[in-house]
């Protein structure tokens, strides 16, 4: 199969681009620089907000997972970034699909967990409504989720996924935890009553893998999260426990919005996401349980 991969230097394209070779696929990857370190052989240069996505023709399949950083402080910059790269680039891809002579069979794109907003204890299932408007978050998913749907219209196969706290040592979260708690500084955050819908590295490339090479029924949005949700107290005392250290400094809910403004919510959002279609059709999750997958992100 002949995909084409945006968004192939983060911390999900890295190893699904290895993962799609080491099976005999061959890559395509969409970049604005040179795709360095990700052992691109065909690179197409595409600036995701400037225009229709180029070199879609006789592609087998696309997976969409660009866009601008969450995980910083959102000024009013800030958020038009991530607002654009997501909704904007998705539009664009889309309109770089319908352009496609031949077209790809399917689009994968990716979305956030954080499309359901903050939900307390309830168990969010895809089928779960959205967040509310007024949640930055989750009206960008919204958005964002509707521009890669458009491609559908085209007669491609559209699968969603939205990503949980994906456990991996060299970025996203758990990254930015290690320092502290290696120093024996870590703890809950804000009570940690919060549900993180976690999920391994190895996972979300697998269930990347499956929307890609199943039939019509991969369709629409796909929980990427555990089917064991943690709240963020179990998480840090799990985290805790793997390193050897203490996880008992709590940090309240202030000292965060003086460091992160906005993008503390993100943080302190609640969301129970469980993986019930992703299940229904048949993934099996190599990690199902938070201590072992801890164990083996750490490794």
């Amino acid at each position: 199969m002949r995909v084409a991969l945006t968004g192939a230097t983060g911390m999900i394209g890295r190893p699904l681009a290895e993962a799609l070779r080491r099976r005999g696929d061959e890559v395509v990857v969409l970049s604005r620089g040179r795709a360095g370190g990700t052992g691109a052989g065909e690179v197409v240069q595409w600036e995701p907000t400037s225009g229709a996505a180029p070199g879609l023709a006789g592609v087998d399949a696309v997976v969409h997972l660009a866009g601008e950083p969450v995980a910083q402080r959102w000024t009013a910059g800030a958020k038009d970034r991530i607002r654009r790269s997501r909704v904007l680039g998705t539009a664009n891809l889309v309109a770089g699909l319908a352009a496609a002579d031949p077209r790809p069979r399917v689009l994968v794109s990716t979305s956030a967990a954080g499309f359901y907003g903050d939900r307390g204890n309830s168990p969010l299932p895809e089928s779960a409504p959205p967040g509310p408007r007024d949640d930055f978050l989750a009206s960008v998913c919204i958005d964002w989720e509707d521009a890669a749907e458009q491609a559908s219209e085209l007669g491609v196969r559209v699968a969603i996924v939205r990503n949980g706290v994906v456990l991996d040592r060299h970025g996203g979260a758990l990254a930015k935890m290690l320092p502290a708690f290696k120093a024996g500084l870590g703890g809950p955050i804000a009570g940690g009553r919060q549900y993180m819908p976690w999920i391994a590295l190895d996972d979300v490339v697998g269930i990347y893998l499956a929307a890609l090479d199943g039939g019509t029924s991969w369709s629409g949005p796909l929980n990427a999260s555990a089917p064991t949700p943690a709240t963020n107290a179990q998480l840090t005392k799990a985290l805790g426990r793997a390193l050897h250290r203490p996880a008992l400094a709590p940090v309240p809910a202030f000292a965060l919005r003086l460091l992160f403004g906005e993008m503390a919510a993100v943080l302190l959002a609640s969301q129970r996401a469980v993986p019930a279609r992703t299940t229904e059709l048949g993934y099996v999750f190599r990690w199902r349980e938070l201590e072992p997958a801890l164990a083996a992100a750490l490794s």
